[in-house]
């Protein structure tokens, strides 16, 4: 019998096949539609807050807690700072470690305070996810689908962040929303939504810089002021001026006392690990500050959009990488600008195969054996190594960017608004 005829013999192999692609199809097709990713990332945002809250008590430093600790110590500070207690101390009776982050987000934790657990985690999660999700629909530069597979990729993160119940998700897409806003010339909304960063963890700051390719700087720079007066003297309501002055010096003082025993899954912590050199923290923030702002001598090609977007993604691998803070669920971040990186620009097979590194140790390594994780991943700080490596070439692609003709350029800045 030939080939032919056994296939039109038995018809059943080839209906199989044809439904299976069929399927494939479909699901791909769903896949690639921004908005069904969208509600992919808000139902696992769910569903995580959900088994976190039901896997119950877990042990940690010694003692029993909840598998939300961070959560726990999110809403608790609200209490501490309603008692006029100090956010910055122990309470091993509620939750495990310490509340790192300012008096303000304390002060705007007071709504899921008031709420049992079980609901507060599912509306934390829920409001990091929200943002994120409305910050990459509102991304520009990108098309559509890379919009989706953005989402996609970046996946193992968001849920490493989520089940952990911290706020990194909620950071990038300030940052992200605060870009989308500039381009569409929103300068006092930018503003805000990088002061919210900034009251969460300080890192965030940075994504003003972006405003140096807009006009209507000095907008941008006094609704910033503004914003940030506002919300920083929001305790206000709940305790004295004396006491928020308090506060605030207990926070910095806490900040500066962990950056000096920490180092991270960062720079720091690959010149540790690898090459066995301590170098002071300063001195290697300052290399890797002066290094990023490198790309803006490119005077010319600020006024290519994928420009500023690439600047972007240099800014949100570097507030990690450089960070002697960063753990794992922090690595959302940086993942968010290799995947701008990876998505934004023509791919060669080098790119892939950068980008693939980056999927499998900075996202995947958390899933390795056990054993694995423990001797290699951590010391070595490999989830940082792509990072490290992405952003590098970032930075050279900036620099190496060609501009736009100059009357191109001064074309485009005379049809903005003052």
């Amino acid at each position: 019998m030939t080939l032919s005829g056994a296939v039109h013999g038995d018809s059943r192999p080839v209906s199989v096949l044809r439904v299976a692609e069929r399927a494939r199809e479909r699901l791909a097709a769903f896949f690639v539609e921004p908005r069904n990713v969208a509600w992919t990332l808000l139902a696992l945002s769910v569903v995580a807050a959900v088994q976190e809250y039901l896997l119950g008590p877990k042990a940690m430093g010694g003692g029993l807690y909840t598998h939300y600790n961070n959560y726990r110590i999110y809403e608790r500070s609200f209490v501490h700072l309603l008692h006029r207690q100090d956010l910055y101390v122990r309470y091993p009776a509620e939750h495990f470690d310490i509340f790192k982050y300012s008096p303000t987000f304390a002060a705007l934790m007071a709504p899921l305070s008031l709420l049992p657990d079980a609901a507060g985690i599912v509306l934390w999660n829920l409001l990091n996810a929200a943002v994120f999700v409305l910050a990459l629909a509102k991304l520009p530069v990108l098309s559509e689908r890379s919009k989706a597979l953005l989402g996609l990729v970046l996946v193992p993160d968001f849920l490493t962040a989520v089940q952990n119940t911290q706020a990194n998700v909620l950071v990038a897409g300030l940052v992200l929303l605060a870009f989308g806003l500039l381009e569409r010339d929103r300068p006092g909304w930018a503003a805000l939504s990088i002061a919210c960063g900034l009251y969460v963890k300080l890192y965030p700051a940075l994504g003003a810089l972006v405003f140096l390719f807009y006009p209507r700087k000095l907008r941008f720079l006094a609704s910033l002021a503004g914003w940030l007066l506002m919300l920083g003297v929001l305790p206000l309501l709940l305790v004295s001026p004396e006491a928020l002055r308090g506060l605030y010096t207990s926070w910095f003082r806490l900040l500066f006392s962990d950056r000096e025993v920490l180092t991270g899954l960062s720079v720091m912590g690959v010149l540790r690990g690898w090459f066995g050199l301590d170098p002071s923290k300063t001195v290697v923030v300052l290399l890797g500050g002066v290094v990023l702002l490198v790309p803006l001598v490119n005077v010319g090609a600020w006024a290519r959009p994928t420009f500023r977007l690439l600047f972007l993604a240099a800014l949100l691998v570097w507030m990690v990488i450089f960070n002697h803070a960063s753990e794992s669920a922090t690595f959302f971040i940086a993942m968010c600008g290799v995947g701008l990186w990876y998505f934004a620009r023509p791919r060669r097979p080098v790119e892939a195969a950068l980008f693939g590194l980056a999927f499998l140790l900075t996202s995947m390594s958390p899933h390795f054996p056990d054993v694995l994780v423990q001797r290699v991943v951590r010391p070595y700080a490999l989830k940082a190594v792509p990072c490290i490596l992405v952003w590098l070439v970032l930075v050279y692609e900036l620099v190496a960017s060609r501009g736009e003709p100059a009357a191109l350029v001064a074309a485009k800045r005379a049809a903005r608004p003052a």
